[in-house]
């Protein structure tokens, strides 16, 4: 039997043009999107938005509030119909698709407000990802609950899998409700500020969470306000202002933008930037 050929081709001197073009192909975007455009009666919430996720990246989305990051991951989840522009996956459009097909496609979301179900335990709320996940997930009733079993494992809740939902304190919810997303079995997982009211070691577990969910091969897109989350893990982030991108790039870079820093990071924050820059220069 002939060896599969490696998913990332490696070019060598003297590269013929048909193996230029499988290295392209291999490059290709996980996630693409092309002037997304969502309006709510004459307001664009999303305006045109463009931008490639890469299969294994972390992409931080940021922004002021209003700015259109949620109505961004509805869009990509299939909660919103667009209005314009399309949205790729793995190179076929999955615009105009329900949310549970796109979530069979290999794409899981978390939501802003986590809402398990109450009348189940932890371990049974991760279950229901496995049992309506992705076509890897889904499974019989037994195999959903030992998939249960190894996300919360994974999250860091495998000691509370039996305890009622209302045990829980808003950290732990959160962590649930990446379970839950993680049970899918996704290959996107879409996180909506899954560390919005965390202290600092909270964020700190959080921010494990994550590493420990994207090592075992998920691409993450994530919107954030904790900026040290996005420089802490993001490859890149993606700075949305009134439903359009500002800026995009590595996060440091991006940080720094006068455009973005006017617009969202505040004048504290240019402070902090001007003190650290001159405090360098000193050196």
């Amino acid at each position: 039997m002939s060896e599969a050929p490696s998913p990332h081709p490696r070019a060598t001197p003297g590269t013929s043009p048909a193996s230029a073009e499988v290295k392209i192909a291999a490059a290709a975007p996980q996630l693409e999107l092309r002037g997304v455009t969502k309006r709510f009666g004459g307001v664009a919430a999303v305006d045109g938005v463009s931008f490639e996720v890469a299969k294994g990246e972390i992409v931080g989305i940021i922004g002021p509030n209003g700015a259109g990051k949620t109505t961004l991951l509805n869009c990509i989840s299939g909660v919103h119909r667009l209005d314009g522009g399309d949205i790729r996956w793995e190179g076929a459009s999955i615009a105009g698709m329900a949310p549970h097909r796109i979530a069979k496609l290999g794409i899981g979301r978390t939501f802003q407000i986590v809402r398990p179900f109450g009348s189940m335990t932890v371990r049974e709320n991760a279950a229901i990802g496995a049992l309506f996940g992705s076509a890897e997930a889904r499974r019989g009733v037994k195999g959903a609950f030992e998939l249960a079993d190894e996300v919360l494992e994974l999250v860091g809740l495998s000691a509370k899998g039996r305890h009622p939902v209302s045990a829980l304190t808003i950290p732990d919810r959160k962590r649930l409700e990446v379970a839950r997303a993680v049970a899918t079995r996704p290959h996107l997982l879409l996180l909506d500020e899954v560390m919005a009211g965390l202290n600092n070691v909270e964020i700190d577990e959080a921010l494990e969470m994550v590493r420990a969910v994207h090592a075992t091969g998920v691409t993450v897109l994530l919107i954030e306000h904790v900026m040290r989350v996005i420089v802490g893990i993001c490859r890149r982030a993606v700075v949305l202002d009134f439903g359009q991108v500002l800026a995009q790039g590595e996060p440091e870079v991006v940080l720094r933008d006068e455009r973005v820093i006017q617009a969202y990071l505040g004048e504290r924050y240019a402070k902090r930037l001007r003190a650290e820059r001159e405090q360098a220069g000193t050196h």
